[in-house]
């Protein structure tokens, strides 16, 4: 009687092209940058409570200045990360929204209408939250601090599910979550900006309306809008309005046509592939010959027609800001000493207000106007989802991080209530996204094919 084959053993190649597929489909979903986000404030909460804080601290406070002849703009590192990386971060959100706008989820009216109203409830219900336990009480002011969802984190955390989460999920997330930034941003530009300077902020709609001239003009090329959003950029900080106001108008103001009509580019695309694939050419092996040169160089002008400006900046800024300039960010804003601050405590009423205003609020919030919103039979449930599935979505949105800790800072002026907010925006987030995760992974139904992120 023969004996039954033994299983082989995988082959390491098998597991590393795996592994690899993996790890390639947890960047492409956005999975990848939440846990990165995650890893960085754990760092951040950890080197602030440690011998080594002050360290911390001293880095972020260290001066650093950008002078040019009798030009000079000097300000601590925090003040560079939380205004200008945050600037170029606002910037690529613009170029989301305006991406979504005229092409995407946004583009047709009835798809919207469900995500603006579910960004309303998580808007309205959180901030009335915060206003009612902190009236005639100090940090009302930071009533703005539980409005904002970050989309990454948020994002990053569903799409640890895998394929049981169906795409009308994920799109619903990202859309009310843009109607969240947009509200941040109008939030930060009307009640968080001081000082206006009339004269300043005159000289930004001068530069922005070359922005737009450059844009009327079919002006393709990306460093001129960037060296005009910079300047705009200086003036608006200048003006009195928090200048990464002016990343997202730079955005707005990028073109999104292609210059190549798609059929176009395919037929001299194909051209240029047989100038530069010939008989003769292909028995050189080293060096390219000069008509193989000029096939290349009009290969890539025909990518680059074919390509609108917007999109492509999207494109190519994409890994910074997920991999650089949030990581940067959290790490400067997340860590929070956990001791108390001279006669007030590291974690006070504030913390608390905040805390419920995020996990309650939002979830409570962006429920229920779903639910009015689908009664009134303005808008549809998202296809192949449930009303368990929108509460768990309704706690990720729960997941302030990013946004909230932005708005905290430009609340509060005093260290120690912008400590205090900072652990209920952490303890919230954590909270809120941990019970999501649970809710959705219990109610998402269980996909036929074998769970994506198995190895």
């Amino acid at each position: 009687m023969e004996s039954a084959p033994t299983p082989s053993a995988p082959k390491p190649d098998g597991i590393i092209q795996k592994f690899t597929s993996n790890f390639r489909e947890f960047n492409r979903t956005g999975a990848l940058s939440g846990i990165l986000l995650l890893i960085v404030a754990v760092v951040a909460m950890v080197w602030a409570n440690s011998g080594w804080a002050h360290f911390y601290f001293e880095i972020w406070s260290a001066p650093l200045e950008i002078s040019l002849s009798s030009f000079k703009l000097d300000k601590p590192l925090l003040f560079w990360v939380n205004d200008g990386l945050m600037g170029l971060f606002f910037f690529y959100v613009g170029l989301e929204i305006k991406r979504e706008i005229k092409v995407g989820e946004l583009s047709e009216p009835g798809q919207a209408i469900l995500p603006l109203m579910a960004a309303a409830g998580g808007i309205i219900l959180p901030a009335s939250i915060f206003l009612i336990l902190s009236y005639g009480k100090p940090g009302a002011e930071g009533w703005g601090v539980p409005m904002a969802t970050d989309i990454a984190f948020s994002l990053g955390l569903l799409m640890l599910l895998g394929k049981r989460v169906p795409n009308s999920l994920k799109v619903f997330l990202i859309a009310f979550a843009i109607f969240d930034d947009l509200a941040a941003v109008a939030l930060i530009a009307i009640y968080y900006s001081h000082g206006i300077q009339f004269t300043h902020l005159a000289l930004a709609g001068g530069v922005y309306a070359m922005m737009w001239a450059f844009n009327f003009l079919n002006v393709r090329n990306g460093l001129a809008y960037f060296l005009a959003a910079t300047v705009m950029w200086y003036f608006f900080l200048k003006g009195g309005i928090h200048p990464t106001v002016a990343g997202i108008l730079a955005a707005v103001s990028i073109p999104a046509n292609t210059n190549l009509h798609m059929k176009h580019f395919v037929e001299r695309t194909k051209s240029a592939l047989d100038e530069f694939w010939d008989e003769k050419s292909s028995e050189i092996k080293n060096f390219l010959t000069r008509e193989q040169l000029d096939a290349i160089d009009e290969m890539d002008d025909n990518i680059e027609k074919v390509q609108p400006p917007l999109q492509r900046l999207e494109d190519s800024m994409s890994a910074s800001v997920n991999y650089l300039i949030m990581p940067v960010f959290a790490l400067a804003n997340a860590g929070v000493s956990l001791q108390a601050q001279g006669e007030n405590d590291a974690i006070g009423s504030l913390t608390w207000y905040v805390f419920f205003s995020l996990l309650i609020g939002k979830v409570v919030g962006i429920t229920f106007f779903t639910w009015l919103g689908v009664k009134l039979k303005m808008a549809a449930l998202p296809s192949q989802t449930t009303w368990t599935n929108m509460i768990g979505i309704g706690f990720l949105g729960g997941v302030g991080f990013t946004m909230a800790l932005f708005i905290a800072g430009l609340a509060f002026d005093d260290p120690a209530r912008l400590s205090q907010a900072k652990i209920g925006i952490l303890l919230g987030s954590f909270l809120a996204g941990t019970i999501g995760l649970i809710v959705l992974r219990l109610s998402l139904k269980k996909p036929v094919l074998e769970n994506l992120y198995r190895i």
